[in-house]
């Protein structure tokens, strides 16, 4: 088809766009406020091109950050003189019961506790009347997030928690551990006999999010607990939620974790304004 057969739709287009073939989509100012992947436009019925390579970038970015192994030792190093509240000593190294990363990927259950030789390492770190709070990095499911976010955030969450006006808290040594999932944090803060744990771990990535930051908080954290007793902060990242802020919002749920002495579910987030609170008598549909 010559360019005057080609029809109408393209007499009312800017020059460039003829030129190049794509066809442009009124949906693309909507790009402005997201990440998502709309208005990207068209070529004939397909994508354009420079739209394809670059959903094809941001998928092995995404598999990257997965498989790729956590430079421990690079992240290790840079926490080897940790922020004041935190003990002025080197990070302790862990591994889950998960071998190696095929292991981890298909045994969920295994990077949930540390295998013998880290429970042994770490009984040596346990203090006989326990901790307020234990910081655990574990690598998850992006290596990107963690080495580029858990050291910074280490920093301003210790910044705050020196700041702090309504308690003093007593932490215990920073731990690494790889091949670890969210619930790895529980074993740990169990041996520590730590009274609150927040694990940071990298986040399953997303095609616009490869380098997320997820913080779980849990109070009496023990071996079996379930997800109903954590609170999440999630997409910590320059893109998502700021380190600044994030900071913040965690020491918030830490001081209202400690008040009540609990977590979870029962424990609402009101750092950013009102939690909604459901007033409504609950009944059972089958008795009325």
């Amino acid at each position: 088809m010559s360019d005057d057969e080609a029809g109408p739709e393209r007499d009312h287009l800017p020059a460039e766009q003829v030129e190049s073939g794509v066809v442009d989509n009124p949906w693309r100012k909507l790009r402005a406020f997201t990440d998502a992947r709309i208005g990207l436009g068209r070529a004939g019925i397909s994508l354009p091109t420079h739209r394809m390579l670059e959903f094809q970038l941001a998928h092995a970015q995404a598999r990257d950050a997965v498989h790729l192994p956590l430079d421990v030792d690079a992240l290790c190093e840079s926490l080897d003189e940790p922020p004041s509240p935190l003990p002025n000593q080197a990070p302790i190294r862990l591994h889950s019961r998960a071998d190696d990363r095929i292991t981890y990927l298909q045994r969920p259950d295994l990077g949930r506790r540390l295998n013998d030789d880290s429970a042994a390492t770490l009984a040596e770190a346990a203090a006989d009347d326990g901790y307020d709070l234990a910081l655990v990095i574990v690598d998850g499911l992006s290596s990107f997030g963690v080495a580029s976010h858990a050291a910074p955030f280490i920093e301003k969450l210790a910044s705050e928690l020196a700041d702090d006006a309504d308690f003093d808290w007593s932490l215990a040594p920073l731990t690494v551990i790889e091949q670890g999932r969210v619930a790895i944090g529980d074993d740990v803060g169990e041996r520590l006999a730590a009274r609150c744990v927040v694990v940071l771990v990298g986040e399953r990535p997303g095609l616009s999010s490869p380098d997320s930051l997820g913080l779980y908080l849990t109070w009496n954290p023990h071996v079996g607990v379930t997800d109903a007793d954590r609170n999440c902060i999630s997409n910590v990242r320059p893109a998502g939620l700021a380190l600044d802020e994030a900071a913040q919002r965690l020491l918030y749920l830490l001081k209202e974790a400690r008040r009540g002495e609990q977590s979870g579910v029962a424990l609402k987030d009101r750092s950013g304004g009102e939690a909604i609170e459901n007033e409504t008598e609950q009944k059972n549909f089958l008795t009325g």
